[in-house]
């Protein structure tokens, strides 16, 4: 059975207007299963796009999407860990959770585990299913080794690996953009607001490193598993995170599309992805068990 594709949500902070166009796009023509939204980085960025949820809840499940609400990462603040209460309030969604912090409030309601999530054995994918997961994204750091070990003993619960995007590495309290830009977190200014996808950070001998997205740290490159598909789904992988960026992410999603239903190959898929993001550097290394930022031959 080919891999589903699900979009992630959109980690970036993205002006009202476009995130509504964005997700009216998805659910016309991205073809993906799924889709998760809500501001998972910093909590500054929800006041300009809460009144968004709804309707494109309603537009992306009346095109036949499965839709999550995802939670924010570090919750700080009571404010923040009580805006769970605001996602279940949502109607016919599922929820995210990136925090574990969010699992008292969900009282036995489904939910989905995000890649932020550590799960790196069946011990904590059984402990997670026993209080309602029923989708679980791994860590991008995991090996395919390590998942071709795992997959056989999960128990039925769908496993998902991120397969396109800036990966997300770490996240503070503190915000590196405003700092950057010699701004105070509470007065930022919403600065992050300029780098739709990231900034990227170079090191002192101007070689890229990584990316900053507010309070969030994230891979220079762009992973790419496109030449890793058969290997991820003879290994159990159910499906392909798909991460959003300001390219044109239906034509992505339909490159892994093709990948995956042996449309395309491997190798001329990815071509079609370089041809697309011309400007981006990809990489998989950490499927291989290598320095994430490395790009190698397709797994067997």
């Amino acid at each position: 059975m080919p891999l589903s594709l699900t979009l992630g949500p959109l980690l970036f902070n993205w002006s009202p207007d476009r995130w509504r166009d964005f997700y009216a796009r998805v659910a016309d023509e991205m073809p993906v299963e799924r889709v998760f939204i809500g501001e998972v980085v910093c909590s500054k960025r929800l006041p300009f796009i809460a009144d968004l949820f709804a309707p494109a809840v309603e537009r992306l499940t009346r095109a036949g999407k499965q839709v999550f609400m995802s939670s924010l990462a570090l919750p700080t603040l009571k404010r923040e860990r009580n805006q769970v209460e605001d996602l279940l309030a949502v109607p016919d969604v599922g929820i995210e959770v990136n925090d574990l912090s969010v699992l008292p409030f969900l009282k036995g309601r489904p939910f989905a585990v995000s890649p932020l999530i550590n799960v790196y054995n069946e011990g904590t994918v059984a402990y997670l299913k026993s209080l309602g997961a029923v989708h679980v994204c791994l860590p991008p750091e995991l090996p395919l080794d390590s998942i071709r070990a795992l997959a056989p003993l999960v128990d039925g619960v769908p496993l998902e690996v991120f397969a396109f995007g800036r990966v997300p590495l770490a996240i503070s309290a503190r915000c590196y953009h405003a700092r950057i830009h010699d701004l105070s977190k509470d007065s930022c200014q919403f600065i992050c607001g300029q780098d739709p996808d990231g900034l990227p950070v170079d090191t002192l001998d101007r070689e890229h490193f990584l990316a900053v997205n507010g309070v969030q740290t994230m891979s220079y490159t762009h992973a790419d598993l496109l030449g890793d598909i058969a290997a991820l789904a003879a290994a159990g992988v159910s499906s392909l995170r798909l991460s959003p960026h300001a390219c044109d992410m239906v034509m992505v999603a339909q490159i892994f599309r093709d990948a995956a239903d042996g449309v395309c190959a491997p190798q001329d898929a990815q071509r079609r992805l370089a041809a697309e993001i011309p400007q981006a550097q990809f990489s998989n290394g950490f499927l291989h068990g290598k320095p994430g930022w490395k790009m190698l031959a397709g797994a067997d």
